[in-house]
């Protein structure tokens, strides 16, 4: 897409806006092909992303599968914490691989048109791994609690019917918080262009299609969305700050180093997970800049899928000892 596309696209995006208004709300509904602007309007840009966003997907899709494999294959990392890790990569690469292809197809090639379906489909993929994940780091915040607040009794409270409770206790929460806001867009009629200025179908910029108010909708999305991001991000934050007033009172310098280290990793993906997603989806829709969400956006579906096994791995010693057996293990083999 030219920029003079983009710019009559703009103009005539304006001029709808302005003829809604002036009939008022109309109840109308369209299903047909979208079109996604993408970074079309910063074609200077495009080949960059196209091979920064190739290796970040690569990088993505190895770092997180090596997590699972390795988790799986060496028997000393068949613990909570590691059971909740695969879990937590597992969704990263369904939700990358949610957004990413699209992307990249639409980057290299002219046709940059998604279908009804498919665009739905890529929506609630999104939002509902987005869900969970959110839940999930909530439950890893519990595990790390028990492990450094109960050490003696860890193994005791995070037994495996424990652990497999919790794990689909946060898939049933994420499924059921995206049900929710699911079931409200698709309540809405959406009319007008069909020109969806965002690399993906993401809620906030599906919103701007709505021929009707909003206002009531978007309170109650505001509610799903803070029960989905603040609640728990408020959680994981009371956690660690009876994690931190335990670690304190830990003698030992080692042990002190141990539990901070840990703690640590997932403190900082709990970080990059909230902080994006709280920026992006509690912040009112008449201040939403689509030009600027597009760039937060590219943050938490490819950047922090690509830094959570480096997070969690770069300084375990556990996770670098397995990977190495594994290695020599086919190497041996071979």
């Amino acid at each position: 897409m030219s920029s003079s596309d983009i710019s009559r696209c703009n103009q005539s995006q304006i001029a709808f806006e302005g003829s809604r208004t002036e009939r008022g709300n109309f109840n109308t509904s369209f299903r047909e092909d979208f079109i996604l602007v993408g970074f079309s309007d910063w074609p200077q840009l495009e080949l960059a992303l196209f091979v920064f966003i190739s290796i970040f997907y690569s990088l993505t899709l190895f770092g997180n599968t090596t997590i699972i494999a390795v988790s799986h294959l060496d028997h000393r990392l068949h613990t909570p914490m590691y059971f909740f890790l695969c879990h937590l990569s597992f969704l990263d690469l369904c939700c990358t691989t949610s957004t990413v292809p699209q992307l990249l197809i639409n980057l290299h090639g002219s046709d940059q048109t998604i279908t009804y379906g498919g665009c739905m489909a890529q929506l609630f993929n999104f939002l509902a791994l987005g869900s969970t994940e959110s839940v999930l780091l909530v439950v890893m915040a519990f595990d790390r609690y028990a492990a450094v607040c109960r050490p003696l009794h860890y193994m005791a409270i995070m037994h495996p019917c424990l652990c497999q409770t919790l794990a689909a206790t946060s898939w049933v929460g994420g499924f059921m918080n995206f049900a929710v806001q699911a079931g409200l867009l698709m309540a809405m009629p959406l009319c007008g262009l069909h020109y969806l200025n965002h690399f993906f179908c993401e809620m906030p910029v599906l919103l701007k299609l709505a021929c009707e108010d909003t206002q009531g909708t978007e309170v109650k999305m505001f509610v799903a969305r803070v029960i989905i991001l603040v609640v728990p991000a408020a959680l994981i934050l009371g956690s660690y700050v009876v994690i931190a007033q335990a670690v304190l009172r830990i003698n030992s310098t080692a042990g002190r180093r141990k539990a901070f280290g840990t703690c640590g990793s997932h403190l900082l993906v709990v970080s990059l997970f909230y902080g994006s997603g709280i920026y992006t989806y509690l912040q009112p829709m008449h201040s939403y800049s689509q030009s600027e969400g597009k760039f937060v956006a590219l943050f938490y579906t490819i950047i922090t899928p690509m830094l959570n096994p480096l997070i969690y791995t770069l300084r375990n010693k556990d996770v670098k000892r397995a990977l190495r057996k594994v290695l020599w293990k086919g190497r041996d083999l071979g």
